[in-house]
Formats: structure tokens, C-alpha cells, sequence
């Protein structure tokens, strides 16, 4: 509600902000610099209605958060934050520390209190909660979440910390030679200056590219034939790395301590600008260690060049504002060089890309060519401000956007919009973070500043990193899953961006010097390393010549009662072991139903359905009774299924069994005994197709182990009459059924012996039963002919079965269904299977294989919520059958699990937020909203679409953006 009060106040306060500097120079003294600032608020004024229209002034909101975000982080040593909570907390306590640091008399106190509360704010204070057990914790290994042996490692640091820099200033801090380069801070200086040099150099060894991306790092591997010798490889790098961390978070820290605390100025501090210099120096040392290093170096490297000689406007400042100004010198300039990068990322690639060259191009260009002074204060008015660079609708025209916050969206991290296949993001989102905690303390990303951006790319996936926050030991990161490639704009970026990743990962082994060089230096995406995470491989078949084979689709009823018959017994076993029957692990009624749907195909009469209205001339047309609505009437309180409407007066046999050939059709029976049809009668003769479990003769098992394998009584209660069921007896896989019963047989004897499993075997009642069971469930399905028709195999994969007359007493019992059309999907995964790798040679090798399936496979459809929790759930393998209407084809989809090399690149931070806050403006300002937008075109250089993607909803549209995750850096 705060900031619904503040935007409308936005014009009338900046204009307040004018006229009180007006004011204020009338009725007071002469000061220079009112005077100045009122005359050039005063040429502002007139220019106020241009800068608004051009959304050049931020919105208050905007100018609070960033202008506490630049001083937490310049003026306090801090970072800046992943929430606006956060950033005022921080902000408020460090501004405490400097004002307490200001009051404290004793130098030695200050250096204390210093030292301990910059290197407790540096710490991720978020989890403090996880140690009391109010958040769920992270993964348990060292530095996720904060326990007692994190506990005690920042203790002991802190302890060491303190001692160190207390004893160093007590009996050296006043015993400085007046020379710069003698003493004991001397001699700290020289060994600054060498691990400033050391973890450069460990740093730039671990990625893709060295100095700036310009070239490949030789000592980087070659080549991604697989996991496992990439790893090997990388061992070398790996060492180095080790002693890049111990240098860079153990030895670099207290270094700088030693050199902080025995600096002269603080006998000065309690003068406002040392104090808060100091309190930054003391604070950065552990916020950003590498950053600090840096800074050190420079201010160390300007008192070597002076030597004796006393630089008067620099030496008064102190050390404390000198680390201050050489820190915020160097973020403009990186800042700067970024922006220019961009800048000529879209002067050149406007005329030399065909595709992104309009009419007006060379006209802009001759502008910007004649205007360089001008263009040249824009960018460095830009990297001044921390303002993004803004390219007019993208075209080389370039103005100064509004200062805002680095996260750039106003909105909490973790907006998106979700989709059927966010899920795989979600999976992988745990992996990779192991992945990206081991490649940030290994500096495999390079220089970790919040606000870098990176690129993940695995197969026809798209991942993009954003840094939040860093602080000791930790980095908190947000993750968002871009869509996968859909749009030919997405598709041809994606192209380049596996062009830019071929060229640095998968080059040969010997270069030459034009080959050693980054051909694609200008694009937006830097390579930087490649990152073993555990994700799904998706592969995609045609199932062309395998489920239009006439052999195989004879075989499928074949393995459908083995399948079944299997997964009765098993369903005994479990029963009784105690085990309940778990609807997570295969589909379930609930997740079917509601993902069933009757399917319409331009072949059969359902293509009409756009035609029904509410004023129906001939009447409302009964529905047809398919599998999914006949269950969904069982289940109280499910909605019923919509359906597709019919021809007036037509007949609803072709819609029922669309495309099938005529031999898959049920033959003809009697008047009564069902055609097929909807309508049964249920009246005075329903005996006849159903018997109450009262009436059921009861069974008479020769072995008393049977009464395991005993089934409910409501499955021998099939509508079927025992002649039917009589003819199709040779189906039934005897042998198979022994076999399983003396693998099942064991395990649920006491003392297994061969007697009792053999009597087990010859139980002609038990063998009655489940061919009673397993042949009723044949024939509910409409399969007890052999499966001549893809269509009608895809259907029954589905669950969406033409209506037969023991469909309602399936549907009537939960298990059974769900053993059905469990057993069907299983035996057509085993038609796959013996199609690609061949027949089974044994009945072993087939119990092994359904013991497979059950185990670490998932075999469904990708609608189901089963399909996604046994994602989310990492099943290490997954099968769906689809149909592609555009091309008439079946197709098979496998997921595996695996651990892949996923490619991980830098992006340029500055043009992501140039592209940012033009699409915010563009959106807000000129509201254009064409999904068609010259601004959203595919650009290889700029990767323009895939940075609209990425942007916070309902700018963009990531389909999965994780929570800020907080990643250990130890």
C-alpha cells in the first residue's frame, strides 16, 4: 500500500525537490554550490515534461531503494539485497555500526567492534532460522544451512580476527615509519600484492576464456565426450582451485586485517568520513574478499609509485576513503566498459545483421557517428548513475534510464509462469545448485559480483542465474527456467548460443593462434565453464514401423496378460506384506480421470464438435460412455468430462472407434447380451450379468498358501458369461503363471521348501481365479481379439476406451482399473523394448524386466500428476506415448536420469539491463504491447528474445523462477 500511496506523488514531489532548492538559496548565504545546483535545477524545469515522457526520472519508489543500495554497498561495505526487507535491515544496521564507530573513543575499540560486526554482517543471517529449526532446511552438507560445525568455524575465524587485528594495532598501529614503503605495513603490502596476483591467476585458469573472454584457456579440457573424463581432466584444476579458496578465504582476509589495523590513520578517526571509511574497509575485507584484495592492490600500487614523495589531497583522505573511491572507481569504470561493449554490440551488429537493418540504419549511424562526444556522456552518465544503458526500442538510440535497484523488478524474486514443463526446471534446480556452489568457490564463473547474470544450456533447456547477493562464504542466486524452443525467434538464438558454446567447449586439441581466439568475443555470452548436473535426457522416437506392425501388435495381447497377471500377484504380495497400494507410484484413478479426455482426430465424426450450440433443433444427443466418464460417475463428487457433440441423427459407432479397421471390432452377440452400445438393461434379468458376491460358489484352494494369492471377491463379479470367458481360456499364460508363483512363492512362506511351492503351482482353483480376473479385464478393455489398429492401441494407452459391457464393473473398483491400465502400459513398453533390442530370450528376463518397470520406471502420460511427482521424485526413467496430429505419427518419449555436462556462460550484465529497462519502458511509457514487436526479434549478438523471456512477469514470461537460493561459497 506504501508504494499504491507513493507513485502518485512522484511529479508533485520532484517538483517540491525544486522549488525547495530554490528557496533555500534565496533566504540563505551565499553558497557556491546552491547556487549552482538552483541554476541548473532552474533548466531542468522547463525540460521536466520531456523527462517524464521519456521515463528518464525514476518513480520515488525506485530512487529510495537504489539510493540506499548505493550506499549500503559503497558506503558501508555491504551488498545489495534479494528483497527490499532485507536491503532496509541491512541498511539500517550497518548504518548503526558507522555510527557507533563514530562515538567510541578508544582506536582499539573501534578496531574491535569493527572486526566482529563486519564479519557478522557479511554472514547470511537468513538462516539463522534453520538453526531453530522455524525454516526447512537446506541439504545437510557443510555451509547449506547453519549448523554447529558452521557455528564453530565463523567462531574461530572471528576469534582469530579479533586477536589479530587487536594485538597488531595496540603494538604497532603507533610505531609506523613515516616512510610509505618501510615498516611493518609495508611489508603486508608486498604480500598483498602477491596473492592478488595468485588468485587472479588460480581464478583465470578455472574457466573456458582467459583476459576478458578474449581467448581459450589452453589448460582448460577439450572436448565433452562424457562426465566422467571431463572430471578426470579437470583434476589439475581442481588443485588449483583448492589453493585458490584457502588463499582467497583464509589468508586474504586476515592479511588485510593486519594491514587495516596498523594504518596510521586510524590515530585520526573520529572524523565523520574516517570513521565510515574505516567501517567499510573493515566490512569489505569480508563481504567481498576478492573486490577488497582488488582495491588494496591499487591503493598499495599508488603509495609504491609516490615512494617518499607525499601525495597532500590523496594522503589526508586516509586509507579508509581511499579503499572507498578506488572501490567506487572501479565499479564506474567496469560499468562503463560494459555499457560501451553494449554500445557497439548495437551500433554494428544494426547494419552488419541483414535481418536487424531497417531503412533508417545508416541514417543512425551517421547521427551517432557525427554525434560521438554526446553519445559518449550518455554511456558515461549511464555507468555514473548506475543507471542502465536504454536503447530506444532497441535501435541505436541510446538514453539514460531511471536508477533502480540491481534485481531491476519491483516484485518479489520467484514470479513466473508455470506450464507443463516448469517441472523439469524444478527438478534440476536442486542438482545445479550443488553444481554452482562447487563452481563459485572454484571461480570456474569468474568474478562474482551481484548483479551478474548467467546462461545455462543443456539439449533444448534454458537456464538463467542471476547473483542477488554475495557475502563470506555464501552467494544467493535466483533461477529461472526459459521456455523450451517453441518460437523460431527462440530457436534461432538458441542455435547461436550452441554455436558459442561449440566453439569454446568441444574445440580440438592442438590451436592455432586465430583458432585460440574468440571468434564470438562480441556476443553477449561469454563460455565459462561446463557443470556436471543431474538432469533428464529427452529423447523422442517416430514409433514408425513399431506400432502399426501387424506382428507386434499381435504380441501386445500376449504381454498384456503376462503383464497383468504379474502385477495380480505382486498386488498379493504386497497385500500381504502389509503394504498398501500407492497411487503415487503408477497412475492412479484420480490423476487418470482428470487427465483423460476424449480425443478428437479430423478422421472421425468428434471433428464436429465445434459445431454444437445451446439451441440443439433435434435435442440434447446422449453422451458416449468411454472409460474416463464411466469412472468419473463412480467417483462421488467428480465432475463429469465434457465431450464432443455428434451429427443430429447420426449413429455413434464411428465416433467410438474412429479410425479402427473393421477386424478390431467386437463381433456381433445376441440381442441383450451387448452390442457394444450404451444402453444395457439393468432391469429384472440383470443376473445374468451380475452376480452378487453372496452368490459366488466359493473357492476350494488344494494348498493353503493360496489364500495369499486370494483376490477380492468383486473381481470374479464380471458381467460376462462363463461360455465367453470359456472361449478365450487358451489366452491365458499358464506356464508364465506358475513361474511367477514360484518367484512370488517365497517370499511369503514361512520356510520356503520345493513341496509347497510346487503345490502352490499345481492349484488349478488359484489358476482359475486369475484367469477368471485377468481375462474379465481382457474383455472390459475390448481386447480380446488381437490389436489391429494403432489408433485403438493409443487409446487404450490413454485410458479413453470405446464403452463395452464390462466397463462399468472395471471402472467400479479403483485397484482393478488401475492394475488394467497399468499392465497395458507395461505391455506396450515391452513391445518398445523387444522392437529396438530384440525378443526375450526367458522368462527370467522378462519377470526382471517388469521388476524394472516397476522400480525405476514411470510409464504414463506427461498430463498426469504422476508423471510429474516421479520427476520431482527423480525416478530415473520415464516413458510416454503421444500422438503428433500435424504429422499423423505416434511417438515414444524416454527421460533419463543422468548426470550431463550442462554449459554455463556469462552474460553481459550491462546489456541485459539496457534490454530490461527499454522493454519496462516500452511496456510502461509507450505502451507497445505487439506481441510482434520489432524489440523482441531474435538477435544473435544481443540475444534480445531470450532477455525479454528471462525478465520478471508480465514483462516476461519465464516458466519456472526458483526463490532466492542462498549457495555455500566455502
Amino acid at each position: 500500500m506504501l508504494m499504491f500511496g507513493i507513485t502518485p506523488l512522484t511529479r508533485p514531489l520532484y517538483i517540491f525537490m525544486f522549488i525547495t532548492v530554490d528557496l533555500a538559496d534565496r533566504f540563505s548565504g551565499p553558497v557556491p554550490e546552491l547556487q549552482l545546483a538552483s541554476q541548473v535545477l532552474h533548466v531542468l524545469f522547463l525540460f521536466l515534461p520531456l523527462l517524464w515522457a521519456l521515463g528518464i526520472l525514476p518513480p520515488l519508489d525506485a530512487l529510495f531503494l537504489w539510493g540506499m543500495e548505493q550506499a549500503l554497498v559503497f558506503g558501508l561495505g555491504g551488498s545489495p539485497m534479494s528483497s527490499n526487507l532485507r536491503l532496509l535491515l541491512m541498511f539500517g544496521v550497518s548504518a548503526g555500526v558507522a555510527v557507533c564507530n563514530y562515538f567510541i573513543p578508544s582506536t582499539l575499540g573501534v578496531v574491535l567492534f569493527s572486526i566482529s560486526m563486519g564479519f557478522l554482517l557479511s554472514l547470511d543471517l537468513s538462516q539463522v532460522g534453520t538453526l531453530w529449526g522455524s525454516t526447512t532446511p537446506p541439504p545437510s552438507s557443510f555451509g547449506w544451512n547453519l549448523g554447529y560445525r558452521e557455528l564453530l568455524l565463523y567462531l574461530s575465524l572471528l576469534l582469530v580476527a579479533m586477536a589479530e587485528g587487536g594485538l597488531l594495532h595496540h603494538f604497532l598501529g603507533s610505531a609506523q615509519s613515516e616512510s610509505l614503503v618501510m615498516g611493518p605495513q609495508a611489508l603486508v603490502s608486498y604480500v598483498l600484492l602477491v596473492l592478488f596476483c595468485l588468485c587472479w591467476a588460480l581464478r583465470e585458469i578455472q574457466g573456458a576464456y582467459v583476459f576478458g573472454g578474449m581467448f581459450l584457456n589452453p589448460l582448460y579440457p577439450k572436448g565433452m565426450s562424457s562426465v566422467k573424463t571431463f572430471k578426470k581432466r579437470n583434476r589439475g584444476l581442481y588443485t588449483a582451485a583448492t589453493f585458490r579458496r584457502v588463499f582467497l578465504y583464509l589468508v586474504s582476509p586476515f592479511t588485510m586485517i593486519a594491514f587495516l589495523s596498523m594504518d596510521k590513520s586510524l590515530q585520526l578517526l573520529h572524523r565523520a568520513s574516517l570513521s565510515l571509511g574505516f567501517t567499510r574497509a573493515f566490512r569489505v575485507v569480508w563481504q567481498s574478499s576478492e573486490d577488497a584484495l582488488l582495491q588494496m592492490a591499487v591503493v598499495v600500487l599508488v603509495r609504491l609509485a609516490a615512494g617518499d614523495n607525499v601525495l597532500p589531497g590523496w594522503d589526508n583522505l586516509g586509507t579508509g576513503v581511499q579503499l572507498l573511491l578506488v572501490g567506487l572507481l572501479i565499479d564506474r569504470l567496469t560499468q562503463f566498459l560494459a555499457k560501451l561493449k553494449f554500445t557497439l554490440t548495437v551500433l554494428v551488429t544494426s547494419w552488419t545483421e541483414k535481418k536487424q537493418r531497417r531503412q533508417s540504419a545508416g541514417t543512425l549511424l551517421a547521427v551517432n557517428a557525427s554525434l560521438c562526444p554526446l553519445l559518449l556522456v550518455v554511456v558515461t552518465l549511464s555507468a555514473l548513475l548506475s543507471a542502465p544503458l536504454l536503447p530506444l526500442f532497441t535501435l541505436p538510440i541510446f538514453l539514460v534510464g531511471f536508477p533502480r535497484p540491481q534485481r531491476s523488478w519491483p516484485g518479489p524474486v520467484g514470479t513466473a509462469c508455470p506450464c507443463l514443463d516448469s517441472i523439469f526446471y524444478q527438478q534440476m534446480s536442486g542438482s545445479l545448485a550443488s553444481a554452482l556452489r562447487t563452481a563459485f568457490a572454484r571461480g570456474s564463473l569468474g568474478s562474482l559480483a551481484p548483479g551478474s547474470h548467467f546462461l545455462g544450456r543443456f539439449q533444448d533447456r534454458m537456464v538463467w542465474i542471476m547473483i542477488l547477493e554475495r557475502g563470506y562464504g555464501y552467494c544467493t542466486v535466483n533461477v529461472k527456467g526459459l521456455e523450451l524452443q517453441e518460437t523460431s525467434c527462440h530457436t534461432v538464438e538458441a542455435r547461436r548460443v550452441d554455436e558459442v558454446f561449440e566453439a569454446a567447449f568441444e574445440r580440438p586439441e592442438h590451436l592455432g593462434f586465430t583458432q585460440g581466439f574468440n571468434l564470438h568475443w562480441g556476443n553477449a555470452l561469454t563460455p565459462c565453464a561446463a557443470l556436471a548436473v543431474r538432469v533428464y535426457s529427452d529423447a523422442r522416437n517416430v514409433l514408425s514401423g513399431i506400432i502399426d506392425s501387424h506382428d507386434n501388435l499381435r504380441k501386445l495381447q500376449d504381454d498384456y496378460l503376462k503383464a497383468l497377471v504379474w502385477l495380480l500377484l505382486r498386488y498379493c504380495v504386497q497385500k500381504h506384506k502389509g503394504f498398501l497400494w500407492s497411487t503415487e507410484e503408477g497412475p492412479g484413478v484420480e490423476s487418470n480421470v482428470s487427465s483423460l479426455r476424449f480425443r478428437q482426430d479430423s478422421s472421425s465424426l468428434t471433428s464436429f464438435g465445434d459445431w454444437s450450440d445451446e439451441d440443439d433443433l433435434f435435442g440434447p444427443q446422449p453422451a458416449r460412455r468411454t472409460v474416463a466418464l464411466v469412472t468419473a460417475e463412480v467417483q462421488p463428487g467428480h465432475t463429469a468430462l465434457q465431450t464432443g457433440a455428434s451429427l443430429p441423427g447420426s449413429v455413434e459407432m464411428d465416433s467410438l472407434f474412429e479410425n479402427m479397421a473393421l477386424s478390431a471390432l467386437q463381433p456381433l452377440q445376441p440381442l441383450g447380451l451387448g452390442i457394444g452400445m450404451p444402453a444395457v438393461d439393468k432391469g429384472q434379468n440383470s443376473e445374468v450379468f451380475r452376480e452378487s458376491p453372496g452368490s459366488l460358489p466359493p473357492l476350494n484352494f488344494s494348498c493353503p498358501q493360496s489364500e495369499v494369492f486370494n483376490l477380492p471377491t468383486g473381481w470374479r463379479t464380471a458381467p460376462l458369461l462363463p461360455s465367453r470367458l470359456l472361449q478365450l481360456k487358451p489366452l491365458f499364460p499358464e506356464d508364465w503363471f506358475r513361474f511367477i508363483l514360484g518367484e512370488f512363492g517365497p517370499a511369503v512362506q514361512g520356510e520356503a521348501t520345493d513341496d509347497m511351492t510346487k503345490a502352490l503351482k499345481e492349484d488349478e482353483a488359484l489358476k482359475e481365479l486369475h484367469a477368471q480376473v485377468a481375462l474379465s479385464c481382457l474383455t472390459s478393455l475390448g481386447a480380446e481379439s488381437a490389436f489391429t489398429s494403432p489408433s485403438y492401441v493409443y487409446r487404450l494407452y490413454c485410458g479413453d476406451v470405446p464403452w463395452t459391457e464390462g466397463l462399468d464393473w472395471l471402472s467400479s473398483s479403483k485397484e482393478l482399473y488401475q492394475l488394467a491400465l497399468r499392465a497395458f502400459r507395461f505391455s506396450f513398453k515391452l513391445l518398445f523394448d523387444q522392437a529396438s533390442l530384440g525378443p526375450m530370450e526367458s522368462p527370467e528376463e522378462l519377470f526382471s524386466t517388469l521388476e524394472e518397470y516397476e522400480r525405476d520406471w514411470y510409464i504414463g502420460l506427461v498430463t498426469e500428476k504422476g508423471w510429474h511427482d516421479s520427476i520431482l521424485q527423480e525416478k530415473p526413467f520415464l516413458f510416454s506415448l503421444g500422438h503428433d496430429l500435424a504429422m499423423g505419427t505416434y511417438t515414444g518419449r524416454v527421460l533419463s536420469l543422468q548426470e550431463q555436462l550442462v554449459q554455463v556462460g556469462r552474460l553481459n550484465g550491462e546489456g541485459v539491463r539496457g534490454q530490461w529497462a527499454n522493454l519496462s519502458w516500452e511496456l510502461l511509457y509507450a505502451t507497445n504491447d505487439d506481441e510482434e514487436r520489432y524489440s523482441i526479434q531474435a538477435h544473435p549478438f544481443m540475444l534480445r528474445n531470450l532477455t525479454v523471456q528471462a525478465a520478471d512477469p508480465p514483462l516476461g514470461y519465464p516458466i519456472y523462477s526458483s526463490v532466492p537460493l542462498h549457495f555455500p561459497c566455502l
